[in-house]
C-alpha cells in the first residue's frame, strides 16, 4: 500500500553536485562555498553543528538548505505538496536539512518550528523521518 494517498506525483530532485566532493572529503564550508544552492552541503553542516552542539549555527545552516532546497522542489515541479521519496538520493539533502531544522528549532525552543519541520518531512517521507530519527 502507498502513502501518496492522494495520488499526487512524487517530486525527484536533480543529483545534487555537492555530493561528490562531500563523499570525497572535502570540508562542508569549502563546499556550501562551490555550490551555495546545494542543500546537501547546507544539512551537512547543519548536521555537524548539532553534532558539535552549536543549536544556533544548525539553526542557520538547516535553515538554509531547507529554503535552497524548495527552490530547487519548486524548479522540479513541486506545488507545495506531495511525496519527496528518501528512496531518490538526489532528495536527501533537502529531507537532512529539514530534519536538521527540526532538531536544532527544538533546541533552541522553538516548538512550533519543530512541529511543523517534523510533520513536513514525515508527510514528505515517511522513509526519510524514520531514517533520520523524527
Amino acid at each position: 500500500m502507498s502513502d501518496n494517498l492522494l495520488g499526487i506525483p512524487e517530486t525527484n530532485l536533480p543529483t545534487d553536485p555537492a555530493g561528490s566532493p562531500l563523499d570525497q572529503g572535502v570540508d562542508p564550508r569549502d563546499v556550501a562555498r562551490s555550490y551555495p544552492a546545494s542543500s546537501l552541503a547546507w544539512a551537512t553542516l547543519a548536521e555537524d553543528a548539532l553534532a558539535d552542539g552549536d543549536a544556533i549555527e544548525a539553526y542557520a545552516f538547516a535553515r538554509t538548505g531547507y529554503h535552497r532546497g524548495l527552490d530547487a522542489l519548486r524548479r522540479s515541479g513541486w506545488r507545495g505538496q506531495g511525496p519527496v521519496p528518501w528512496e531518490h538520493e538526489p532528495n536527501r539533502g533537502f529531507l537532512r536539512a529539514l530534519g536538521a531544522l527540526s532538531k536544532a528549532a527544538g533546541e533552541i525552543g522553538e516548538t512550533d518550528e519543530q512541529r511543523r519541520c517534523a510533520d513536513f518531512l514525515r508527510d514528505s517521507s515517511a522513509t526519510g523521518a524514520r531514517e533520520l530519527g523524527l
